[in-house]
């Protein structure tokens, strides 16, 4: 599951409360507060090597390599 419908019931508990505090001007709608999330683009083999070795660095991990 994607968490979109999540998303919208979160809208929905916002758009509540924001709109039991206004006092004037147009009433917030759920959509106002859904966020439009962009999709990550595909990665390359090699995108994806340095992208778990930094996250590997930035967690205090070591990378333990043998050669034969």
């Amino acid at each position: 599951m994607d968490g979109r419908r999540g998303d919208i019931q979160a809208a929905i508990i916002a758009s509540t409360v924001a709109n039991s505090q206004r006092s004037k001007g147009r009433a917030l709608l759920p959509k106002d507060f859904i966020p439009k999330w962009d999709k990550p683009k595909a990665m390359t083999p090699e995108e994806m090597w340095a992208a778990a070795m930094q996250a590997n660095a930035s967690l205090g991990g070591t990378v333990a390599t043998t050669t034969a």
